[in-house]
C-alpha cells in the first residue's frame, strides 16, 4: 500500500486568503489535491489590520480546501510578506572540528550558526537563512562539505527577516480557527520562485517579482541561490486607487475598468476612445477615456518596476540574471505588462506560473497561484522526505530480535 503526508500551504494576501494542499508520496513526487480561497477582508498590504475579519476569511479558505480534497487540515505552513520584511547577506567561518579534519553535520550547523551571529534587531525573527554554498579551505563553490577533509570551513548565507510581533498577528489569525496550528513562516516571495523557477533557471540566475494586491516581493537567484529579496509597498491596489482618484470614480468602478480594459502600453487607437465597465450604464455626465485611464496604469506599475529595478542594481547581481525575469501574482495578468517590465530591466521577462508540482489544473494555472504553491512546497522541504518504509523481511527481523 502507497503512503503519504499531507503538506498545506496558507497564503493570507491583499486581495486573497488561498489554501493549497499538497499531497507528498511515497517517492517524494508532490501533487495539488486540494484548493480554497476567499476574498481578503481585514487585510492590507498582506498584513491584519481587523483580527476578526480576517479569521473569518482564513476559516472560509480552508474549509473549501478541505472539501476540495476530502481531508481534515491541521497543520499549516503560512506565508509572509509586508513592509517590515528584510534581507541580507552574511558569512561565517569556523575551524573544523570533526575527527582527522573531516567535515561533520555539526561543523557546518556551527558554521550556519556562525554566518547568522549578526546584528537582527531584537524585534525581529529569522523568517529564512539561506545557505548560498561553502568555502572549504579556499576552495569556493563546494555544496556538500560533509566528509571532505579541511582545516577551516566557511559559509555565505541569505537571511531573511521580519519583526516578529506584526508576523504573529498571522500565526493568531490562523490559529483561531481550531484545529489549526501553524508549523512555520515562508516568505511569500521565496516561495513563489520555488514554485515557478526549475534547478536550471536557479542557476542560470532569475529574478522573480510577485506581484500582489498590497505588495510586491521579489528575489534574485544565482548560481542556484538567493542572492536577495525584499518587498517594495506597492501593489495592484494601489493602481486602481490612483485611477479612482485621478479620474474621480469610486474605487469599485475604477477596478472594474482596471481589469476590464486597463492596459500598461499605450497607442494611438486609445486616444478619445471613450468605455465603461461592461454592464454598466454611463454615471451622470462621467466619460472615462482609455488613453487616461492606461496613462494612469502606466505610471504606477512602471514606478514600481523601477524601484525593483534599482533593488536589483544596487545588489551587483544584475549582470547574472541569464535566465530573465518571471512575473507572478494577480498584477501579471495587467495587458502589456510583460512588455513595460522587457523595456525596464532589459532582459527577456515571461509570465510564471507553477512548473515543479503534480497535480495543476488550468485554473492554478495562473500567476496569481504561484506563491500559495510554493509555501506549500516549501513546507515539503521543511519536513523532508518520507521514512523509508521497511520490508516485511526487515519487521520481522527486529520483531524476532531480542531485547
Amino acid at each position: 500500500m502507497s503512503r503519504s503526508r499531507i503538506v498545506v500551504g496558507l497564503e493570507v494576501g491583499t486581495s486573497k486568503v488561498c489554501t493549497v494542499i499538497g499531497e507528498q508520496r511515497d517517492d517524494n513526487a508532490v501533487a495539488v489535491i486540494g484548493v480554497g480561497e476567499c476574498p481578503s477582508r481585514g487585510i492590507r498590504k498582506a498584513e491584519v489590520v481587523d483580527l476578526d475579519t480576517a479569521i473569518q476569511c482564513v476559516h472560509q479558505s480552508v474549509q473549501a480546501a478541505e472539501e476540495s480534497a476530502g481531508v481534515e487540515i491541521r497543520t499549516v505552513f503560512a506565508g509572509v510578506s509586508g513592509s517590515h520584511v528584510r534581507s541580507f547577506n552574511s558569512r561565517g567561518m569556523v575551524p573544523v572540528m570533526g575527527e582527522n579534519g573531516e567535515i561533520t553535520d555539526a561543523d557546518v550547523d556551527a558554521v550556519i550558526r556562525n554566518a547568522m551571529a549578526v546584528n537582527v534587531p531584537l524585534e525581529n525573527f529569522e523568517i529564512h537563512t539561506l545557505c548560498h554554498d561553502y568555502n572549504v579551505d579556499g576552495q569556493d563553490g563546494v555544496q556538500k562539505p560533509q566528509g571532505m577533509r579541511a582545516m577551516r570551513l566557511q559559509a555565505d548565507v541569505h537571511v531573511i527577516h521580519g519583526v516578529e510581533s506584526r508576523a504573529q498577528n498571522i500565526v493568531k489569525c490562523v490559529q483561531s480557527v481550531p484545529p489549526l496550528i501553524v508549523n512555520s513562516m515562508v516568505f511569500n516571495g521565496y516561495a513563489a520562485s520555488l514554485a515557478v523557477l526549475t534547478e536550471e533557471q536557479t542557476q542560470l540566475g532569475a529574478m522573480v517579482i510577485d506581484m500582489g494586491g498590497g505588495t510586491t516581493n521579489f528575489t534574485v537567484h544565482v548560481r542556484g541561490a538567493v542572492r536577495h529579496s525584499g518587498v517594495i509597498a506597492v501593489g495592484g491596489d494601489h493602481i486602481a486607487n490612483d485611477i479612482a482618484i485621478g479620474l474621480k470614480l469610486p474605487l469599485s468602478r475604477a477596478e472594474r475598468l482596471k481589469v476590464e480594459h486597463g492596459s500598461v502600453q499605450l497607442d494611438e487607437s486609445m486616444k478619445g476612445r471613450a468605455i465603461a465597465p461592461s454592464g454598466e450604464l454611463r454615471i451622470g455626465t462621467s466619460v472615462v477615456f482609455q488613453d487616461q485611464l492606461c496613462t494612469i496604469m502606466r505610471l504606477r506599475v512602471e514606478e514600481t518596476l523601477q524601484l525593483v529595478k534599482q533593488e536589483l542594481d544596487d545588489s551587483g547581481w544584475g549582470a547574472f540574471i541569464g535566465a530573465g525575469v518571471f512575473l507572478t501574482g494577480g498584477c501579471a495578468h495587467i495587458r502589456g505588462i510583460k512588455e513595460l517590465a522587457a523595456e525596464i530591466f532589459g532582459l527577456p521577462v515571461q509570465i510564471g506560473t507553477a512548473q515543479t508540482v503534480m497535480g495543476l489544473t488550468t485554473p492554478l494555472q495562473r500567476p496569481e497561484y504561484a506563491a500559495p504553491i510554493g509555501i506549500m512546497l516549501e513546507g515539503v522541504k521543511r519536513l523532508g522526505p518520507l521514512p523509508k518504509r521497511q520490508s516485511l523481511w526487515e519487521m520481522l527481523r527486529n520483531i524476532a530480535r531480542p531485547t
